[in-house]
């Protein structure tokens, strides 16, 4: 029986959405050694197709009190797991959790065998759910991961958020339709922690990327194709940027920029661009 179980979960669309994502990350360079962590949304009828709702097989401590994701189902990476060991290992290296009643504590409902735990960085996790549930109810995904060229722009670019996003949404004409909002950038701080989740959180509120200064970003998105396409196009930017950087003598102007945002229907976060 238990056999069974474990074959049909695996083969759930949002296990294999979670599955395939990881070793695409590892693969990019993305998430090296244990770096990088996802949360995904589940619906409760997703996952009761395939397990048990209602079983516990360990409590965990929040250290946090988040009540507004009480009975939510989330599907997490493990702490300290390798995305590159996923593909072969799911049930020691995934879990399945339930935020029980309260928001205080949470149940593992399937997977993180041996012991595995979730994300140290789930605070940051949950604490972005919350948020941009309260913007969008058909959020669903969290992803963090040590994008290379985002990262190495930290150290090379102002930390100015309107001006970090200007160069991004110049790098690359794609930009401005992807990230209209354009980016968020917290100050460098101690990962793991409630501090750094709340002000990821908080960045949230206007923006779905958020950078991690010399450390990598928070993506989100509806779908987990969303939330990844979001990273990849904003990592794309940046490495064009790493590969022009003092040498640009001509680049998308503001006006163009206007006339992009209003060929596809979006709006660019009021106050970033020149009006004229």
């Amino acid at each position: 029986m238990t056999q069974t179980v474990k074959k049909t979960i695996l083969s759930a669309d949002f296990m294999q959405d979670m599955i395939k994502t990881t070793a695409n990350l590892y693969r990019l360079g993305w998430d090296e050694r244990n770096g990088g962590n996802i949360s995904y949304l589940l619906k409760e009828e997703e996952v009761a197709a395939f397990t048990d709702v209602n079983q516990t097989i360990k409590t965990i401590p929040l250290n946090f009190h988040i009540p507004e994701l009480s009975y939510h189902y989330f599907l997490v990476t493990g702490s300290g797991k390798y995305f590159k060991n996923i593909v072969d290992a799911p049930e020691e290296n995934l879990g399945i959790i339930r935020i029980n009643e309260g928001g205080e504590t949470a149940a593992i409902i399937w997977g993180f065998s041996h012991g595995t735990l979730p994300t140290s960085e789930l605070p940051s996790h949950l604490m972005a759910h919350k948020e941009r549930l309260a913007r969008d109810a058909s959020h669903r995904v969290v992803m963090h991961t040590h994008t290379t060229h985002l990262i190495g722009m930290t150290f090379t670019h102002t930390l100015i958020e309107k001006e970090f996003t200007r160069t991004l949404w110049k790098m690359c004409t794609e930009c401005i339709v992807v990230f209209p909002e354009g980016v968020g950038i917290i100050p460098w701080m101690i990962p793991g922690t409630d501090e750094i989740g709340k002000a990821t959180a908080d960045k949230m509120s206007d923006v779905r990327l958020v950078v991690w200064p010399h450390h990598g970003v928070f993506g989100t998105g509806n779908t987990m194709d969303e939330a990844f396409g979001l990273i990849e196009t904003a990592e794309k930017a940046a490495e064009i940027y790493s590969l022009v950087e003092g040498k640009i003598k001509q680049t998308i102007t503001d006006l163009q920029l206007y006339d992009l945002a209003q060929a596809f229907n979006v709006k660019p976060r009021e106050g970033y661009l020149n009006e004229t």
